[in-house]
């Protein structure tokens, strides 16, 4: 009998035991399993002239042996074995290392088709493959799969060879041919053989494109599919916010909102104003103004009746929140409460006897806000800063507080548009992409290492003018792995250098938060000169008196880091400065330094970021979150992601794709995953 795609591995002639138990290791144990393990790459074995190959390039050339091959032993299992080729009108010498045993296999005047870099000023071929016999017997691209020294690739091939002639005519199309049409798209069956025995360079590539978009299709419905199902199920709080009350504060504020101000406070006020609950992520550039939007999402929640709330991870940058939004906001008649860790106990018992009556309008924290014993009248709308500071439980702590109330997150990480669909494809993405006017570009600098006096003599001067400066070190200490400079010893050197003349700070991760927060309210109070810190600092206090900041070793942290950290000065109305001190070992480390020169926009080096480090780097890999994909590539594979995304819309907006047999294999699969329930797709 015939195997199916569900059978096991074991019934396609050759697999048995120990074969069924390697492919198992790969996570292989049915052959549709195996027919869905793609290649990573494809080996190309066309033939090539070397006259017109450039030097070092992979090269296959068919041969005829011209002398007897000798061989050099190296050692313990290595050796070097040489013979000469006649390639059309080239006589040159092929190299084979380790391969000493293919001697008595080569006899003058037999033809040899080998693989390898070419040396074209030596006249060498290296040799990585090697086939007795003309090209003729060799297919032209093979493909390469990842199989973790568990099986040869020649042996997986013809598994793959069986199975596909096997069974490929039973796989479902999970793509309509509608849009197979529409994207000339190759139909399943075409697309596998394609995949995993090309023909041409054009066959991988329309393969690819095929998977790629069938890949970020499923995982579109995915996500917009919970999007719709939370809002359904989450009904929010209605919030019928005073609209003339609400124009009449941001009239009195004393500065002109910028066009992205004004589109992200309409996104926010139709959202508080629907029964949907708001569950969306504002990210905005160093000194976008996030605060002034959040002060007047805020006040929009105060003039229907309801309590606001927002959470800093920090208790300076929550001070410095709450001095911003009392002076915005009191003289509106709002109540305003600040509620930390270091909040004495007879004001807190006050703070929340009066929240709980409803006597307190907007409070403003840290994580003490979220404390079992907080509790809260008529909780409408709650406020995250730096959202990703804090963990998953504690923003579900502060979001349960109230009635389903509206929910903001912030963040002054500028994350690339790539990332915003996938990593937060279940929520609403507002972006302030427009700097207020005025505000100065701060200059960037790129000097060697051994440039650093003529630096310290730049910052002198910014100090002498009664400015503040940061200076920003990889390490906390002296590390015997890394030749890097760290913090305690730059402390005591400029400690030593401005002895008598200005006041040297230092600040690092193994302090606790009370000494890095007494650190930093000194320095924003001016009782320190100059800041030698980690980047403890990266998000932080606004200090508009520093101006100037050093970073040793910039190499060491990524793009998206470096404007961080930069955005620490640039804040007030004098010119700021930020010199990156790096010797680049390689061509992105010089790529890195040079963007951060070229540009401000935090949005464009994070995407430069997200291009040369890829999306686990950008996150981190372990707390990414990002999406595991087989073919997909969110940094190349942008515009197939916002095609995907907005068929998926057009898709799940459609009755038809509740019905029609051609989504069958898409419904499936998300059946498999819980995006969909058993009701809705039956």
């Amino acid at each position: 009998m015939t195997p199916s795609i569900h059978d096991s591995v074991l019934n396609l002639k050759g697999v048995g035991k120990a074969s069924a138990e390697q492919l198992q290791k790969l996570g292989i144990g049915t052959i549709e399993q195996l027919i869905d393990t793609f290649p990573y790459r494809h080996e190309d074995f066309r033939l090539k002239n070397l006259a017109e190959t450039p030097h070092n390039e992979r090269v296959t050339i068919e041969g005829r042996v011209e002398s007897e091959p000798s061989v050099l032993f190296l050692g313990k299992n290595r050796s070097r074995m040489q013979v000469r080729l006649l390639a059309g009108n080239h006589l040159i010498k092929a190299v084979f290392f380790n391969q000493h045993y293919l001697k008595d296999r080569m006899s003058i005047g037999a033809t040899i088709t080998v693989t390898g870099k070419w040396d074209r000023g030596r006249q060498v071929i290296n040799v990585s493959n090697f086939n007795m016999g003309p090209k003729a017997d060799q297919a032209d691209f093979e493909p390469v799969y990842s199989l973790k020294n568990v099986m040869h690739q020649k042996t997986f091939r013809k598994y793959m060879r069986q199975a596909l002639d096997l069974c490929v005519n039973e796989m479902e199309d999970a793509l309509p041919v509608s849009l197979r049409e529409a994207y000339m798209l190759p139909a399943i069956g075409e697309a596998l053989e394609m995949v995993h025995f090309p023909k041409s360079p054009v066959d991988v590539k329309q393969a690819r494109r095929r998977f790629v978009y069938e890949e970020l299709l499923e995982f579109q419905l995915k996500m917009i599919y919970l999007k719709n199902k939370r809002k359904e199920d989450e009904r929010g709080t209605q919030i019928d916010y005073d609209l003339d009350r609400l124009k009449a504060f941001i009239s009195s504020l004393p500065f002109e909102l910028t066009g992205a101000q004004k589109r992200v406070v309409n996104e926010l006020c139709a959202e508080m104003k629907s029964p949907v609950r708001m569950n969306r992520l504002l990210q905005g550039d160093v000194g976008s103004g996030k605060t002034v939007v959040a002060a007047i999402a805020l006040f929009g929640a105060i003039t229907a009746s309801f309590q606001g709330a927002l959470m800093a991870p920090t208790e300076i940058l929550a001070e410095q929140h709450a001095d911003s939004l009392s002076e915005w906001l009191e003289p509106f008649g709002v109540t305003i409460a600040f509620l930390s860790g270091s909040t004495k106990s007879k004001t807190r018992k006050i703070i929340l006897e009066q929240l709980s009556k409803g006597e307190i309008d907007l409070i403003i924290g840290t994580h003490a806000l979220i404390q079992p014993d907080v509790e809260f009248a008529k909780l409408g709308l709650v406020i995250t800063d730096e959202q990703h500071r804090f963990g998953v439980e504690q923003r579900r702590v502060l979001r349960e507080k109230g009635l389903s109330p509206d929910v903001l997150f912030m963040t002054a990480t500028p994350i690339p548009r790539t990332l915003a669909i996938t990593a937060f494809g279940e929520m609403d993405v507002s972006i302030l992409d427009e700097m207020p006017a005025g505000r100065k570009k701060i200059e960037t600098y790129w000097l060697k290492e051994d440039s650093l006096l003529p630096v310290l003599q730049k910052m002198e001067k910014e100090l002498q003018a009664g400015r503040q400066s940061y200076v920003i070190c990889p390490l906390i200490e002296e590390s015997d792995k890394l030749d890097v400079q760290n913090a305690v010893d730059v402390h005591a050197q400029l400690t030593a250098h401005f002895a008598g003349r200005y006041t040297v700070g230092l600040m690092h991760g193994r302090l606790l938060p009370a000494e890095k927060d007494e650190i930093m309210r000194d320095f924003s109070d001016g009782k320190i000169d100059c800041l030698v810190s980690t980047t403890v600092v990266e998000v932080g206090v606004n200090v508009p008196n520093a101006t100037f900041m050093l970073i040793y070793d910039a190499t060491r942290f990524g793009l998206a880091q470096l404007h961080q950290l930069r955005g620490r000065v640039g804040r007030g109305a004098d010119q700021s400065y930020c010199v990156l001190l790096a010797d680049p070992k390689n061509e992105e480390g010089k790529e890195r330094m040079q963007s951060m020169t070229e540009t401000n926009d935090g949005f464009l080096l994070a995407e430069k970021d997200l291009e040369l480090r890829g999306a686990g780097d950008f996150f981190g890999r372990k707390q990414s979150g990002m999406p595991e994909f087989k073919m997909a590539d969110l940094v190349h594979d942008f515009r197939a992601l916002e095609t995907a995304r907005k068929d998926a819309e057009d898709m799940l907006a459609s009755t038809a794709f509740w019905t029609e047999d051609a989504y069958a294999k898409l419904r499936t699969n998300l059946k498999k995953s819980g995006a969909l329930s058993q009701e809705r797709i039956d």
